[in-house]
């Protein structure tokens, strides 16, 4: 299996654009196939490069490791072949109309009730015609001349499929200013990369029967078509690279954890129940094309939110040792410090604001001062384990006669200057008793 993920450099990965590459790459890996991942960047007005970068780093992030990576704008001169093998072949024609002639075209078709497809009026031109509109300044475009055919194919996610290219305007590959289009770039991508399988989502299936017949035209077999079903936020939002809608560059900057992003990516709009998978290699098994639903889905993004915490709250220290490090948050106690307070966390940044719980300076909230006398009196000597803080406020509360709420949030206000957070039983030996006796004993 070699299957491709070929997206535009002109904004920011989307998870929608995430699910694709997710399925592409995990489909592979369990195959014992290879990924490539092609940037489709022809259109130099509108590709970035800081874009090609961050779909690099946003893949990356996403634990997909690409085996073959390629640029569109790399190809050209092979594109250009592939174009004069087919015109000699006459499988193209060049068309004439400016973008404002078609679009005057389509709104007319629209306002009889006609569909919106190219006449092929430019195939009626003469070379008389033709020569007399270049040496006015036109320049042509080239279109791809369909069969008008039903093209059928056994859709790896849909079942049988077909498509009435009658239906459908001749597409244009080539534009006036030389710009190679995706519809063309990408078939003779697949041809010379062998491409085995073409998997993406459902928006793209008319786009499927054009290529097919490209395929035939140039004289190759057609890899096997999948297509996905689209999904959405709650809301209805629209994903655009452009726009940055629900970006996985968003996702990164809010510390989000990349796998709960690659499990809503991968099993929303699926039979599988949504939940939190630990890893890529986890969520391989759970890819099936057979379970992947027909219809439009919509998720909350807050479910991203949820599954990342429950992740965070599961992850190893070894896992986030450099980014803790990075929040300054290192030494022998970095690592019971993590056990301690994982729990209490949606991301991991947020485990910035307890380090000076355990190893700084906090304000205590000092209620009841007598209380807290007594209590500091009856502190144990160290070395202090897990069992300190139940043998303490066991010995205060017999000392007190408190018990419950009265007992332990004097005490956690204190120590901790929060009235909720991390088990105290998990805190207090790292605190350590001097730092514990002085905050009892603030004012």
């Amino acid at each position: 299996m070699l299957v491709r993920f070929a997206p535009s450099p002109t904004g920011y990965l989307h998870i929608g654009n995430a699910r694709v590459a997710l399925w592409n790459y995990l489909l592979a890996r369990r195959a014992g196939g290879r990924f490539i991942l092609r940037l489709d960047d022809t259109d130099q007005e509108r590709s970035r490069p800081e874009f090609a970068e961050a779909i690099r780093e946003d893949l990356g992030w996403l634990g997909i490791a690409p085996d073959v990576f390629v640029r569109q704008s790399d190809r050209l001169e092979r594109y250009a072949l592939a174009f004069e093998r087919l015109k000699a072949a006459g499988h193209l024609y060049p068309a004439y109309e400016t973008p404002e002639e078609l679009d005057r075209k389509r709104k007319r078709q629209q306002a009889r009730g006609q569909p919106p497809i190219y006449d092929r009026s430019a195939l009626k031109l003469s070379a008389d015609e033709r020569a007399s509109l270049e040496a006015g300044g036109r320049k042509p475009h080239w279109r791809f001349r369909l069969s008008g055919h039903t093209v059928r194919w056994d859709d790896a996610v849909r079942g049988p499929a077909h498509i009435e290219t009658a239906a459908l305007s001749d597409p244009v590959l080539v534009r006036a200013d030389g710009t190679v289009l995706y519809t063309f770039a990408s078939v003779v991508d697949d041809v010379d990369m062998a491409v085995t399988h073409v998997l993406r989502g459902e928006d793209h299936v008319a786009n499927t029967a054009v290529q097919i017949e490209l395929f035939a035209a140039l004289g190759a077999g057609s890899p096997i078509f999948g297509h996905l079903n689209l999904i959405a936020a709650a809301d209805g939002t629209e994903m655009s690279k452009r726009t940055g809608s629900l970006s996985i560059r968003s996702f990164r900057a809010d510390g989000i954890a990349p796998m709960a992003v690659a499990s809503v990516a991968v099993l929303t709009g699926t039979s599988e129940p949504l939940h939190a998978v630990a890893s890529l290699e986890e969520l391989a098994p759970l890819v099936d094309l057979a379970k992947v639903s027909r219809a439009l889905t919509k998720f909350d993004p807050a479910e991203i939110v949820h599954l990342s915490a429950r992740l965070i709250h599961d992850k190893p220290f070894v896992e986030v040792a450099d980014d803790l490090a990075a929040l300054g948050i290192a030494g022998a106690t970095a690592e019971p410090f993590w056990y301690a307070v994982r729990g209490n966390l949606t991301r991991v940044a947020e485990a910035a604001a307890w380090w000076p719980v355990v190893a700084g300076i906090i304000t205590p909230v000092v209620e009841e001062a007598g209380f807290l006398a007594r209590a500091a009196e009856l502190l144990p000597p160290e070395p202090w384990s897990q069992e300190t803080w139940h043998a303490w406020t066991e010995a205060v509360k017999q000392a007190s006669g408190r018990k419950g709420r009265a007992l332990y949030m004097p005490l956690r206000l204190a120590l901790t200057g929060r009235a909720e957070g991390p088990e105290l039983k998990l805190l207090l030996p790292l605190i350590g008793r001097a730092r514990a006796l002085a905050r009892l004993a603030a004012v």
